[in-house]
This record gives C-alpha cells, structure tokens and sequence, in this order.
C-alpha cells in the first residue's frame, strides 16, 4: 500500500520557519520525483518544490524562491520542505505527491500519490 504521511505543519508568525516532513512507503522511492502542492481556501492546488530522487534535481515556484528548500533523505524515504521567512499568503493546507516523472507533475500538476496534507498557517 502506498502512504505519504505530511508532518511538521502549524501556526507560526510572519517571517518564521516551519519544516514540513514527507514519510512514504510502499513503492520504490529512487523511482519516483516527489513535489510539495498547497492549497488555499478558495484556490486552486498549485505545486510549490520538486525534487527527483534518482539524481537530486529540483525546482521552484518563483513566489517561495529563496525561500523555501526541498530534500530529501533517501535511507529514510522522506522529503523535506524547509520554509523561511513564511508569509501570510503561504497560508495553505501542504500536500506531498510522487509521480514517476518530474516533468508531468511540474507541467500538468498531476501525479500518481497524494498524501493527505497539513495544515501551514501564517499570522500577520
């Protein structure tokens, strides 16, 4: 059975850190890329970081560049999201998803796995 379990999230002020956790288990993780998505009440999904696990490469929306760092830990089958100087308009429910190719989840926000998502809220 295939799990992504997201952790790390909460309530933090503007200009505080947050690190999010991305646990999965049960398919091959150097297979796969895995991408950090958010959503906002009354917005669409919108990918946020990627990264490939086969050689490490990853990418940014331009809006949490400089920002936020994605990793990942490959003993562990975990990703990362590190997220600096969060803002309010970072405010969103956080959801990991895998897929076997980086470029379909960048271009078409698709994906095969979607874990359940946490919470990330930023006061002002």
């Amino acid at each position: 059975e295939v799990q992504l379990v997201e952790s790390g999230g909460g309530l933090v002020q503007a200009g505080g850190s947050l690190r999010l956790s991305c646990a999965t288990s049960g398919f091959t993780f150097a297979d796969y890329a895995i991408g950090w998505f958010r959503q906002a009440p009354g917005k669409e999904r919108e990918g946020v970081a990627y990264i490939r696990s086969s050689d490490g490469l990853t990418d940014y929306v331009d809006s949490v560049k400089g920002r936020f760092t994605i990793s990942s830990d490959a003993a562990k089958s975990t990703v990362y999201l590190q997220m600096n100087n969060l803002k309010p308009e970072d405010t969103a429910v956080y959801y990991c998803a895998a897929d076997l190719s980086l470029d379909r989840m960048i271009f078409t926000s698709s994906y095969d796995y979607l874990g359940q998502g946490t919470q990330v809220t930023v006061s002002s």
